[in-house]
């Protein structure tokens, strides 16, 4: 007995711990064997500080794109969800001077070099910058009015695969058979999205005869209004619906076109100063068009509700761009961009909550084939890994590129 309760030390790699000793004992450091694992179970607390480190900026990323998803919701409610509408170059106008004074008063405290307009040799990459990134936003904004909100949240995807194509035409980077059947694969799922008559001829029947029968429509929306759906979904006649497929590209291809401008400004430029030129940008434009175009007004919102919409947007704006930038200066690339493919499980929960609808078929199956395009593009290249203090364009967080801006 006195034998046994004699100390010893366990042999170097052994698992020889004292069964009578806690638990949750801390680790040795040093307490590995030959495989990696250690002797000794970890305590909690090491355990919970361990997971906060390695995954702290996944989650980062992740919340931002639910302000992502929120500022397209609230867009789309904007647009459609009340008497007085609003026009997407009005609430582009609302984010982007948002974005604009917040972004200006905070580089003038941190003293942001190059601020306001930039290092001279880059100034007119800004400013296409600045301008490719309004039309992406307003590509998406405006396809917002016709399209489910999902439908215009998948259309972004396309967004890498049209990067490579841009970056094949201007910076002759190379375009693989691989990643031109990923963006032919993605533009399939387009047409499963857009429906048009041609191709899904029993979609546009005889609009005149209501058809009571049971036959399940694999076109068209699950309505499920009844069941707690807060504002009636708006319907949208097929020639409104292809104009805003065709919006959605076209922003689509203008936010590739500012994720190539940005590559090329590299670190030239400080990212927020190059954040700035597109908010300055989306403002003034949008304000303009508004003031010169005869059938366009500013709408002054009639509601408390209304206002406080608005107010959300550019608050979910500047959330959105400090969550995003936070997230992927603490987690590797290919890990953050993963996760932005989680607005669109986001647009089905708010599009089921807010409009009580759920898209049809044809909407999961092109879905599906733009996410495994833009899933394959990605897969086909592995981008540097940033460097320690670099700071990371918020705008530059798709999939396979870089930026978020131009599609939120």
């Amino acid at each position: 007995m006195v034998a046994h309760d004699s100390p010893r030390l366990p042999a170097p790699g052994r698992d020889d711990a004292d069964p009578t000793a806690p638990l949750l004992q801390p680790t040795a450091t040093d307490g590995e064997n030959e495989q990696g694992h250690t002797d000794k179970p970890k305590s909690l607390l090491q355990g919970l500080r361990e997971f906060y480190d390695k995954n702290f900026g996944l989650f980062l990323v992740f919340l931002a794109q639910f302000f992502a998803s929120t500022m397209i919701m609230t867009t789309k409610l904007l647009e459609t969800g009340f008497e007085t509408k609003f026009h997407a170059l009005q609430i582009i106008f609302v984010r982007m001077f948002s974005t604009a004074i917040i972004g200006s008063l905070w580089m003038m405290y941190k003293g942001v070099p190059g601020f306001p307009f930039g290092p001279r040799g880059v100034r007119r990459l800004l400013v296409i910058r600045g301008t490719a990134g309004t039309i992406g936003l307003f590509g998406l904004y405006y396809s917002l009015s016709y399209l489910d909100m999902s439908d215009a949240t998948v259309i972004t995807f396309l967004v890498p695969t049209l990067t490579a194509f841009v970056c094949w035409i201007a910076l002759h980077e190379p375009f693989t058979v691989r990643e031109a059947l990923a963006g032919l694969l993605a533009f399939m799922g387009v047409l499963f999205i857009a429906r048009p008559p041609y191709l899904f001829p029993s979609q546009h029947g005889d609009d005149s005869q209501e058809n009571q029968s049971l036959t399940v429509d694999i076109y068209s929306p699950i309505n499920i209004d009844r069941q707690g759906g807060i504002v009636p979904p708006e319907k949208a006649s097929p020639a409104e619906r292809a104009m805003a497929i065709a919006c959605a590209i076209l922003g689509a291809f203008a936010a590739a076109t500012a994720y190539a401008t940005i590559r090329v400004i590299g670190k030239r430029a400080h990212s927020l100063v190059s954040v700035n030129y597109f908010a300055v940008l989306g403002s003034v434009s949008s304000f303009a068009i508004i003031m010169i175009h005869p059938d366009l007004q500013f709408e002054i919102p009639q509601t408390v509700t209304q206002w406080l919409l608005l107010i959300f947007i550019g608050i979910s704006g500047f959330l959105l761009q400090v969550l995003l930038t936070e997230g992927l200066q603490r987690e590797k690339a290919g890990r953050a961009t993963n996760l932005i493919y989680t607005q669109m499980i986001w647009a089905l929960v708010f599009e089921r909550i807010v409009w009580g609808t759920t898209p049809p078929i044809t909407s999961f199956i092109g879905s599906g084939l733009i996410i495994s395009g833009a899933v394959w593009i990605s897969l086909q290249k592995k981008a540097p890994e940033p460097s320690k203090g670099q700071t990371t364009d918020e705008e530059n967080t798709t999939p396979g590129t870089d930026e978020q801006e131009g599609r939120s």
